[in-house]
C-alpha cells in the first residue's frame, strides 16, 4: 500500500537549518574515533558481549589512573553515579547532604531518590562556585555528605571545603561530570573528596555514545560497595548482600569512552586555548562580564559561561545570528517545583539567583575554530549594542 504525503507535511517536517556555529559539535569527536570504535563495536556484536566484559574493565582500570584513584566504578549515568557514592558513604533517608543552589538538579534528585534532604547553599560571585563559609555554616547533626560540584570545568575549592568536611567527620561527595581532567590547588576532580560521581554523558569534557558514568574513589571497601550497588546488590551471581540497583556500564559506552580517553588531555587543551581566544576576543564588550579561573585552578572549560544583561533577549539576537548558546542554568534549585517543598524563599541564594538571570553558554568544543569564535564574538557585540 502507498501512501500519499501531502507537501505541506512535508514542509513542515523539512529541517531547520544548522546554525552557523553550533552550540555543541559532537560529530567531528565521532569522526576522529570511528576507525578506533567500529571494529571494536563489530567486535562485541559477534561476540554478543554487551554487558561487562573487557573492555568494561579496561576503561575502569584506565580512568581511574586518568583521575589518580585507586579505584573507578562504570555505571548507567552521572545520576546514577551520584546516588551510589551516597549510598556508599552511608546517606539514607532523613539525612542532610549540602550542595549549592546553582547545580543541575540531578546533584540534589540523587539524594532524594534515597530519602535524604538537599541542604543548599549560595556560592561566590567570582567564580559561581560553593561557597565554603556557606557549607560551614550550614552543616548540623544530620549532615552526612558534602558534595561540591565543579561547575562548568574548574574546580570547587576543595581546599578550603576538604579541611571543614574532614574537621567534622562528614564524606566528600565530589561532582565531578563537568570537570573531567580540571585540576586544583587540593589535586585533581574526581580524586580528593572520599568518593566522586562523573557523568559521561555525550556532551561532556569525556562523553559517551549514549548515558555512561562512573563512580571514583581509593577507598577499597567503598568502591567493592558500588560495584555491588550497582549489580542488584551483587558480586557473586544470585548472591545478593544488600539491596541494590541494576547500574552497570555497557561494553558499547566503554569503547567510545576508551576511545576519547585517549585523546581527553588534547581535547581539554583545545578548550583552554578556545577560552583565551574568547577572552581576546570579548575584553571590553559592553557589560559582558567574562569567567574567571580559579587561582591555583586547571580549568578544562567543560562551558564558557559570560554573563549579560537582558540574557534572553540577547540569547535571541544569537540565535537568529546563527549562534547557538545555552543556559546553564536559568533556575537555581530552591526555586524549582520539584524543591518547593523544602520551603525556601526567593532572595535566600542571591548569588546563585542574580547569576541565573544573566548567564549565557557560548559555543565550546574541542574542535572549535577561530573563525567560529570570531562569528560568536561579532555576533554577541552586535546584540549588547557594544
Amino acid at each position: 500500500m502507498s501512501i500519499t504525503v501531502p507537501t505541506s507535511t512535508v514542509m513542515a517536517a523539512a529541517v531547520p537549518r544548522s546554525p552557523a556555529v553550533p552550540f555543541l559539535d559532537l560529530r567531528a569527536q565521532s569522526e576522529e574515533i570511528a576507525d578506533e570504535v567500529l571494529p571494536a563495536w563489530h567486535e562485541l556484536l559477534r561476540a554478543a558481549a554487551f554487558i561487562g566484559g573487557g573492555h568494561v574493565d579496561a576503561f575502569e582500570r584506565e580512568y581511574a589512573a586518568y583521575i589518580g584513584t585507586r579505584h573507578a566504578v562504570g555505571v548507567s549515568n552521572g545520576t546514577d553515579a551520584l546516588e551510589l557514592a551516597y549510598r556508599a558513604v552511608g546517606v539514607g533517608p532523613g539525612d542532610e547532604v549540602i550542595l549549592p543552589a546553582n547545580t543541575f538538579i540531578a546533584t540534589a534528585a540523587a539524594a532524594s531518590r534515597i530519602g535524604a534532604v538537599p541542604v543548599l547553599v549560595d556560592v561566590d560571585d567570582m567564580h559561581l562556585l560553593m561557597d565554603p563559609d556557606a557549607v560551614a555554616a550550614a552543616i548540623t547533626p544530620r549532615t552526612r555528605a558534602i558534595v561540591p560540584v565543579h561547575l562548568f570545568g574548574q574546580m570547587a575549592p576543595l581546599e578550603r571545603i576538604a579541611p571543614i568536611a574532614a574537621r567534622h567527620g562528614i564524606p566528600l561527595v565530589e561532582d565531578a561530570a563537568q570537570a573531567q581532567g580540571a585540576t586544583g590547588p587540593a589535586g585533581r576532580a574526581g580524586a580528593v573528596g572520599a568518593i566522586a560521581a562523573t557523568s559521561f554523558y555525550p556532551g561532556k569534557n569525556l562523553g559517551a555514545a549514549g548515558d555512561a558514568g562512573a563512580v571514583t574513589t581509593s577507598d577499597a571497601a567503598l568502591a567493592e560497595t558500588v560495584r555491588s550497588l550497582q549489580a542488584h546488590g551483587s558480586t557473586t551471581k544470585y548472591v545478593h548482600d544488600r539491596v541494590g540497583v541494576n547500574a552497570r556500564l555497557d561494553a558499547v559506552q566503554a569503547v567510545v569512552l576508551r576511545a576519547k580517553l585517549r585523546r581527553l588531555e588534547a581535547w581539554n587543551a583545545a578548550r583552554r586555548a578556545a577560552a583565551c581566544r574568547y577572552a581576546e576576543l570579548l575584553g571590553g564588550v559592553g557589560d559582558v562580564r567574562l569567567p574567571v579561573t580559579r587561582a591555583g585552578n586547571v580549568d578544562v572549560w567543560h562551558l564558557y559561561v559570560v554573563r549579560v544583561a537582558q540574557r534572553d533577549r540577547v540569547a535571541a539576537a544569537l540565535a537568529d545570528a546563527g549562534v547557538g548558546a545555552g543556559v546553564h542554568y536559568p533556575t537555581p534549585l530552591h526555586l524549582t517545583g520539584a524543591y518547593a517543598h523544602l520551603g525556601h524563599l526567593r532572595g535566600e541564594f542571591p548569588v546563585a539567583e542574580a547569576a541565573a538571570e544573566r548567564i549565557l553558554s557560548l559555543p565550546m568544543f574541542p574542535h572549535l575554530v577561530e573563525a567560529q569564535q570570531t562569528a560568536v564574538a561579532d555576533a554577541l557585540r552586535a546584540a549588547v549594542g557594544a
